[in-house]
């Protein structure tokens, strides 16, 4: 799918997804402070639930989400600058982001252990990473029809995949990984969870 028609799609979803997902986002980035770096930013769902004072640098690599993104920001509380990056490359030097933000990116990416390894150089010693995914199912009949589901599904959207597990490569990275919330949707098919991961001090 190109990047305009992903982007056209995402938009027809955009206001119930967001519905769905405030009272996650809002438990996930209450209380961010300092330099904060988001990955994936789409249209600027998470803009809104940033408290005044904190300074955001937005990525996305798609330039038709960007567009979408900057007129989020210009409402938003928070100071936030949109910048197009991948989320293998981000525009930040080692160590100069007190919290790494990624919220239903890191299922679309292509290789999940680069981003996770790109948000642990971004961040300082004691960073914290916060992330809004949904992930394998936990219950082996779910997890089997994701598995077979997956290939169409990432066909349809952008690369996504209905199963991976984000909190086990920020462990592998190195990171201390909890569970901030959880919720499921469609039958258990999309389970949600927001994490909070600690990079060691």
């Amino acid at each position: 799918m190109s990047e305009r028609l992903f982007a056209w799609c995402y938009a027809l979803v955009d206001g119930a997804q967001r519905r769905q997902t405030a009272a996650l986002r809002r438990a996930l980035l209450d209380g961010v402070a300092g330099a904060v770096i988001e990955v994936g930013c789409g249209p600027g769902a998470n803009f809104a639930h940033y408290p005044p004072g904190v300074c955001v640098i937005a990525t996305d690599r798609n330039p038709h989400m960007l567009a979408r993104a900057r007129r989020e920001a210009a409402r938003a509380r928070a100071t936030i600058e949109v910048r197009p990056a991948d989320a293998g490359a981000l525009p930040a030097a080692d160590g100069a982001c007190d919290v790494y933000v990624a919220t239903l990116v890191l299922c679309s990416v292509p290789d999940l252990d680069a981003a996770v390894a790109e948000a642990w150089r971004v961040l300082r010693p004691g960073g914290a990473a916060l992330l809004l995914e949904h992930v394998r199912s936990t219950a082996p009949r779910i997890a089997r029809l994701q598995g077979r589901l997956n290939p169409l599904w990432s066909a349809l959207a952008d690369g996504c995949q209905l199963d991976r597990d984000p909190a086990a490569a920020l462990r592998a990275r190195g990171f201390a990984v909890s569970t901030v919330a959880e919720s499921r949707r469609v039958g258990g098919l999309l389970p949600i969870v927001a994490l909070r991961a600690r990079k060691p001090a």
